[in-house]
């Protein structure tokens, strides 16, 4: 029985934001501490990037500098891979990993890494979902229509199903990243164990926004299930 005043699937939300919270401060404190350790060859993360591009035949891809701290990405469309300014002219082993990362999504997209297809065919589901879910969940559960609650709920799901399919392209392009930098020698040793452990930290938002996304769908399901039955 749900008590009026006291909601218990505010527990998923909280252990969500508590593990998104807890990912997101452990991939700050793993850049902060590999930031200070320099790479012996010199390079700076946006040099290392020129290499990684141009060593797959990505010579077509820019290189830009763009505000911010760990706002690295990569946007195919415009085919540029933007650095933050905790990472461009950086030359420590931290930076040079996340240029890495990225350059590994520029790379997925040449070679047609069938995750990243999928995660571009579902997107207008996905805009959808995220746009209409909440207000047809909240109007449902306001007006006590259960199945326009359910149906903002499974809505929802499309954006759990996003971030399904975005992990393992994450994961994979830093597998790319390390190998890369491995191969070619850019880093070695200690440095590249840092960038691994980064890149590692990194990866872990990405399965606590899962987590956290997929717990959040269970509460939307309960609530829109508990209408349904009253």
């Amino acid at each position: 029985m749900f008590n009026y005043y006291f909601d218990p699937t505010m527990v998923l939300v909280i252990i969500g934001m508590a593990l998104a919270a807890f990912a997101s401060f452990g991939v700050q404190m793993t850049f902060n501490k590999y930031k200070d350790v320099r790479n012996m060859r010199g390079l700076t993360a946006a040099q290392a990037a020129r290499q990684i591009l141009d060593a797959n035949g990505l010579q077509n891809i820019r290189i830009e500098h763009v505000a911010g701290n760990l706002t690295d990405h990569y946007s195919p469309n415009e085919a540029v891979i933007r650095l933050s300014d905790s990472t461009y002219n950086s030359d420590s082993v931290a930076a040079i990993g996340v240029a890495a990362h990225e350059c590994g999504h520029a790379v997925q997209h040449k070679v047609g890494y069938v995750p990243i297809k999928i995660r571009n065919s579902i997107i207008p589901a996905v805009n959808l979902g995220n746009t209409l879910s909440m207000p047809l969940f909240l109007i449902g559960l306001i007006l006590g229509i259960g199945p326009l609650a359910m149906a903002g709920a499974l809505l929802f799901g499309f954006v759990l199903l996003f971030q399904v399919v975005t992990l393992p392209t994450e994961i994979n392009a830093s597998r790319r990243a390390l190998k890369t930098l491995d191969e070619r020698q850019m880093l070695m040793g200690d440095e590249l164990a840092g960038a691994k452990k980064v890149l590692t930290a990194a990866a872990m938002t990405y399965v606590a926004a899962v987590i956290s996304t997929a717990l959040q769908f269970l509460r939307l399901l309960l609530l829109a299930n508990r209408r349904n039955n009253r």
